[in-house]
């Protein structure tokens, strides 16, 4: 009994000490955007070596920040699916259509309760508008509670999404004078068009993306409260299937390698530069790796904190 005794003393003082250097580390990061670029294969983002289709962030802003090649949708590769995934850490199997709410609270709820924030100081910008429910949660305790803005397609939980142009127009109005400190893009045009079969649209859109993702970027770095202050993480939802699997890159939604395999490239104060990190990453770790950079507690996350992105503290 004794030893049980002192044996739980000493894990409860492990856990005290862990607890205490979470958060006690100090970031420069105050404000975090999570840009997802919807649905492109790995084989044309990050996987070609040469990166032709997406030069801005596979030459220049790779250099700049973290790059996972190695990260992963863990769970069901369809879009509902993979946000639900980056937004409440948890995998789980949900409508496509946006008729169901996730069944865990959302990094932003979590956000905005502990830190007693308003709710203009997160928010969701995405193309489609059957994300809106990324906002919600069927949980009785955080239903209708602490939710974000959202701007999800003109209509919102709209089968009308919006072009991706507009979708930027408001991510910048939107960052204007003072900023959210927590906001989620989504860009549906590579996605669109791949459902569509139609392969040089898809493309292009790769490469739109690509000039989107490079813009907001530099749009940061000469933001006067975003400068130095801010991450940003670039990632996917799911890919594609890979060319002689079933109808190829038109579709996605199994556990293929092609719809698995995603990417993140991570650029912000606190995250090393010009690094190629193999060590697995997944969809799930993202909320939980915010939420320890901006110091909240995100209990019902199943991710991990992605320590490989941090520089050393010195």
């Amino acid at each position: 009994m004794k030893f049980t005794i002192q044996k739980s003393i000493a894990i409860f003082f492990f856990l005290i000490w862990n607890f205490t250097l979470l958060f006690s580390q100090a970031f420069k990061t105050e404000y975090v955007i999570i840009l997802i670029i919807d649905g492109p294969r790995y084989s044309e983002t990050f996987g070609d070596t040469s990166c032709k289709y997406i030069p801005k962030m596979g030459k220049e802003l790779v250099k700049q920040g973290v790059l996972y090649s190695n990260f992963r949708n863990n769970g069901p590769t369809y879009t509902n699916s993979g946000h639900t995934a980056i937004t409440t850490g948890v995998y789980q199997s949900i409508s496509n259509g946006g008729k169901q709410l996730p069944k865990n609270p959302n990094i932003f709820q979590y956000y905005l309760k502990e830190k007693g924030r308003d709710k203009t100081d997160a928010y969701i910008i995405s193309s489609k508008g059957k994300l809106e429910v990324l906002a919600n949660t069927k949980n009785k305790k955080w239903w209708n509670s602490y939710m974000p803005m959202t701007y999800c397609g003109v209509k919102g939980q709209s089968t009308e999404y919006s072009p991706d142009p507009p979708t930027m127009n408001k991510v910048y109005e939107t960052l204007g004078e003072n900023p959210p400190h927590l906001m989620l893009i989504n860009l549906l045009a590579v996605d669109s068009y791949g459902h569509s079969n139609n392969w040089p649209q898809y493309l292009a859109s790769i490469r739109k993306c690509d000039s989107y993702a490079d813009e907001l970027w530099g749009f940061i770095q000469n933001h006067p409260k975003l400068k130095d202050k801010t991450a940003l993480l670039i990632t996917n939802d799911h890919g594609r299937h890979l060319d002689g699997h079933k109808d190829g890159f038109v579709n996605h939604g199994d556990k293929c390698e092609g719809c698995k395999h995603i990417s993140l490239l991570a650029l912000g104060p606190d995250f090393k530069r010009n690094q190629v990190i193999s060590t697995e990453g997944e969809l799930i770790d993202i909320s939980k790796t915010i939420s320890h950079i901006l110091k909240f507690q995100m209990p019902s996350s199943r991710g991990r904190i992605l320590n490989e992105l941090f520089q050393e503290v010195k």
